[in-house]
């Protein structure tokens, strides 16, 4: 792979480095998965092949478990569900969606061997499993996920010991990669790509990773095109700089990224923005009208406020009574906005909340405003290429021309477009939504995720 080099990176281990200079939005690499699986909570609702979102879908006549969009994806889908559909038929029911990818990962390994690609940079081997760093829960967990994989794994395949078995359980926990639909709205499964994993962690990364879905729309399938990730620059990249992504939200303030950091990927995180707390203190601080900013008390008692308030939120979000989601929200912000800045996260989250379900239920002025709000409070937060703040224009833009504020809606879906031209390329669809001003019929209604 002549773009990128592995090297060892101080206090990191190994890591990836460009091989040349690179400008925002250039692919460094893109990489087809070693294996990935739909998520059980999904799995009757995406594709089991391509991971679009479709309204009817195909099953299985076989395992009655694996859905498609049409036969031309169940025909591309079939050298990963081969083995899959005969164990899931002989076990009975279907595994967990851990033990289904393990199982996905040791048959294509099995088949071809530890590298499955000329491109391939690591075997698994090689990847960190961090089993020796699992509390103690977690390890219980894994006890069972492996006790139920030796039930599911076929007598027929070729048999692995338990470390081994436990090794890739290991190295999917830390390293899988969340795959999402085709809108990059929802997380519908989970993949590993083996290069993918060499790319250490930033919390102000150069680089940024999209699912790309692939084509599988011609009839002849020599013209089809692989489900793969795509490596892209956020900006300008020195050769020989250190390539690097975002394993959790910079939105999180600085303690909590490196709690989730060493909870999840087992690391303590010394980059520069965590070393010096960048932004937390406007992600929690109070706002300040004419010089003048309420105490520190004050602040930390409309925060104390606001997350009870987002709990209470969250309940009702789940039971879909999004009236009442309405009414807690108006709440907390009626108290709470006069007090915190308007880059608190707290803030944001209940603006973006009230936002998104102003606009399913079909409230669109109100519902731009607090979209607005958001997106400005992201401005300022954001890397000015981050993926997070482009979807956002995007959505803002959208409920704005539902309000039938036009050209404030026009100005956000051009500042979306720009960012989505370097996170996501010319050829997602969202992008390629945007760009034939099609962008109004991705957001029909639907419940809020």
């Amino acid at each position: 792979m002549e773009n990128v080099a592995i090297f060892d990176s101080p206090g990191k281990g190994r890591g990836l480095k460009a091989s040349k200079e690179f400008w925002a939005g250039d692919v460094i690499f893109s990489e087809a998965s070693l294996a990935a699986v739909v998520f059980d909570s999904h799995a009757e609702r995406i594709c089991h092949s391509c991971f679009r979102r479709q309204e009817k879908l195909q099953r299985c006549g076989q395992c009655k478990f694996a859905h498609y969009c049409d036969r031309t994806c169940q025909r591309a889908g079939w050298a990963e569900h081969k083995q899959e559909c005969g164990a899931i038929k002989a076990y009975g029911k279907v595994p967990n969606e851990n033990i289904r990818l393990v199982s996905r990962i040791m048959w294509r390994i099995d088949k071809e061997g530890s590298l499955v690609s000329d491109l391939q940079l690591t075997t698994l081997d090689e990847l960190e499993d961090h089993l020796n760093n699992m509390q103690e829960d977690d390890l219980k967990e894994l006890k069972v996920d492996i006790h139920n994989f030796l039930d599911y794994w076929p007598r027929t395949s070729k048999q692995h010991t338990i470390d081994d078995i436990s090794h890739i359980f290991g190295v999917i926990n830390c390293n899988g990669f969340t795959v999402s639909d085709q809108r990059g709205l929802q997380a519908v499964g989970v993949g590993l790509f083996p290069n993918l994993c060499l790319v250490n962690h930033d919390c102000w990364p150069n680089c940024t990773v999209i699912l790309n879905h692939g084509s599988q729309s011609a009839v002849n399938t020599i013209f089809h095109s692989q489900r793969r990730i795509e490596l892209r620059s956020l900006g300008k990249i020195a050769e020989g700089e250190e390539l690097t992504v975002a394993y959790v939200d910079y939105l999180n303030v600085s303690e909590e990224r490196q709690r989730l950091l060493k909870t999840q990927y087992f690391f303590d995180c010394t980059c520069e923005h965590c070393s010096n707390k960048t932004h937390d203190d406007i992600k929690m601080g109070g706002r300040e009208v004419e010089g003048v900013k309420p105490s520190d008390e004050q602040v930390k008692e409309a925060t104390n406020y606001c997350f009870d308030m987002m709990q209470k939120m969250d309940k009702a979000r789940l039971n879909g009574d999004y009236h009442e989601v309405v009414k807690i929200c108006r709440q907390c912000i009626e108290k709470t906005e006069p007090v915190l800045a308007e880059t608190h996260i707290y803030q944001l989250r209940m603006w973006s909340t009230m936002s998104e379900v102003q606009a399913y239920l079909q409230y669109f002025e109100e519902a731009a405003d607090y979209a607005h709000k958001m997106v400005e409070g992201y401005i300022k937060l954001y890397h000015p290429n981050n993926a997070a703040l482009g979807m956002a224009a995007m959505r803002a833009g959208v409920t704005h021309w539902q309000a039938g504020l036009i050209e404030v809606g026009h100005g956000l879906v051009c500042k979306a477009y720009a960012i989505l031209m370097v996170t996501h390329g010319p050829t997602h669809p969202i992008t390629k939504d945007l760009e034939v001003h099609g962008f109004i019929t991705i957001f029909t209604k639907k419940k809020p995720y």
